[in-house]
Order: C-alpha cells, then sequence, then structure tokens
C-alpha cells in the first residue's frame, strides 16, 4: 500500500528531489521495526524514480526551524506554519513533522541556493 501511493504520489507531482526523516533515536522499540520497514518502501519508491533524497534528523529539522535543537513539537509545530503563514497549526503531527523536514531541506539543500533569498 505504502508504495503504490507513494508511486501515485511522485508520479503525480514529479518531484526533482526527495527529503526524508532520519531515524536517529527511537524512544519505543516496538515500533522501529514498522518504521524502518515503511522507511525502506519509501526509499526505495524513490530511488525507483531515479531521484536522489536527503535525510535529516529530527534535530537538525528543530535547529533550522527554531534554532534550537531540542525545541518541543509545538515549537516546531508554530514555526512551521509561521513558515507557510498558517493561521493555525498543521494535524496531525506526523504532517507537521513532514512539512519541517521539507521545510529544512529547502533551507539547508545545496539546491537551495537556486532559491531567492528574503
Amino acid at each position: 500500500m505504502i508504495r503504490r501511493d507513494m508511486f501515485s504520489i511522485l508520479e503525480e507531482y514529479r518531484p526533482d528531489e526527495a527529503a526524508i526523516e532520519a531515524i536517529f533515536f527511537f524512544k519505543n522499540a516496538k515500533t522501529l521495526v514498522p518504521v524502518s520497514q515503511a522507511r525502506g518502501v519509501i526509499i526505495e519508491s524513490i530511488s525507483t524514480f531515479g531521484l536522489p533524497f536527503f535525510e535529516y534528523t529530527p534535530m537538525q529539522a528543530k535547529m533550522c526551524l527554531t534554532g534550537f535543537g531540542r525545541a518541543d513539537k509545538k515549537m516546531v509545530q508554530e514555526a512551521v506554519a509561521s513558515v507557510l503563514n498558517l493561521n493555525e497549526i498543521v494535524k496531525p503531527d506526523d504532517a507537521s513533522d513532514a512539512l519541517a523536514i521539507a521545510i529544512s531541506h529547502l533551507r539547508m539543500s545545496p539546491s537551495s541556493r537556486l532559491l531567492p533569498s528574503g
């Protein structure tokens, strides 16, 4: 299901590259294997499309968005909403986390130097 959905998204939007969250530290060992398996399917899907992908740790995203690598989830959600000029934080939390990784990639990737500053 994940692979099918990834292919559908990649075919529809035709991105030039992708950014994913690196598994840096895991608090719950019970979810580590399922998350790792899903992440593997996502990476395989991206690779099948020939896209380069970049990985960012949660700490890197927090630092990039808030200037504080140990920012709490609420601070990150508020930063995401601010950067995207939204009136409310993005829900669910996973969607906000994904946007935080995407924003971090835009700000930190080598290709970001092609973006207008400001």
